[in-house]
């Protein structure tokens, strides 16, 4: 009789708000595998602050992949040998599955009136978003309101900054991770406006929310791309380089794509993000590198003593 190939399991760590997105692809590849291969291979998916995952996995989780929400986490743990540098040519366009954007998500009927950036800080005016130094999704809604003080001022970086010094003023808790955030808004009832990745605040205005709270599109944003990567040291350990690099490529494929826009991520594939244009308003978003990209961003805001921690400093 012939043997059966023995079952394969992989860890997916990843960042806070893709719960739904992962419970979807891992099971959809688990099956399109099985059928492409006659292998049995399981997925399981840990979810977190992005920054925190990543600091998870340098001490010792054994992630077959990572799907985290920013490049500099990757770039954290390419710094450290758990896989190397050029990690994002492996992937069609640069290691993105998708995209998606900061937007603000506010109570039914936007009794604050909440429209654009300057809103955040006027008087009486409560934001919740989660921490940059943990959170993903902190550190893009950070850089969406540092990308948009910048071209609000002519590049100005005293006036951009503070405008971050004002925004973060009106922040009473910093919540670790991007869900976390969500909750507080969504479920506690904290803060007049939550600033959220747009899938995060679509979740929230169509299902766990409908009718409770609006989606609203500032006048600029930012391109946010979440990036994957196979973890070298740990597939090489496990033999499953062949099995976690199939399950990101699959991400790729019509399949996933359209699973991807469903959850309200951003397609990339143009045949499947056409199919869903209507579910994605078109604004107005600015990238990293005009800013000098994340080897820049991170260490000048993010790192120790840098622009976040010198703007949230307690005063004296």
């Amino acid at each position: 009789m012939p043997v059966a190939a023995s079952a394969q399991s992989l860890l997916n760590v990843s960042y806070d708000p893709t719960r739904e997105l992962y419970k979807d692809i891992d099971k959809q590849f688990s099956t399109a595998w099985k059928k492409q291969t006659g292998e049995t291979v399981s997925v399981a998916t840990s979810h977190g602050g992005s920054g925190a995952q990543a600091r998870a996995v340098l001490d010792g989780l054994q992630a077959d992949v990572v799907t985290l929400g920013i490049a500099s986490d990757i770039d954290a743990l390419a710094a450290r040998g758990l896989l190397a540098r050029d990690w994002s040519s492996r992937l069609p366009n640069h290691a993105v599955p998708y995209t998606s954007t900061i937007v603000f998500l506010v109570r039914s009927g936007n009794p604050k009136h909440i429209r654009d950036w300057p809103d955040l800080v006027r008087d009486g005016v409560s934001v919740v978003t989660p921490n940059p130094k943990t959170s993903s999704g902190g550190r893009w809604s950070y850089i969406a309101a540092y990308l948009w003080a910048l071209h609000a001022n002519n590049n100005d970086e005293s006036k951009a900054e503070t405008f971050l010094t004002q925004l973060y003023r009106h922040v009473p808790i910093l919540d670790t991770g991007a869900r976390g955030a969500t909750n507080s808004f969504v479920q506690r009832g904290q803060g007049d406006v939550l600033l959220a990745w747009e899938d995060e605040a679509l979740l929230a205005a169509h299902d766990l929310g409908a009718g409770r709270f609006d989606v609203v599109y500032p006048s600029a944003s930012v391109v946010a791309e979440p990036v994957v990567a196979v973890v070298d040291s740990v597939v090489g350990k496990k033999n499953t380089a062949r099995q976690a690099d199939g399950y990101l490529r699959f991400l790729y494929t019509p399949q996933g794509q359209e699973i991807i826009a469903a959850h309200h991520y951003r397609a990339i594939d143009p045949a499947v993000a056409a199919r869903h244009a209507a579910d994605f308003p078109r604004l107005v978003t600015y990238d990293v590198e005009s800013a000098g990209g994340w080897s820049v961003l991170q260490p000048k805001h993010f790192g120790d003593g840098g622009v976040f921690d010198r703007i949230t400093r307690p005063a004296r």
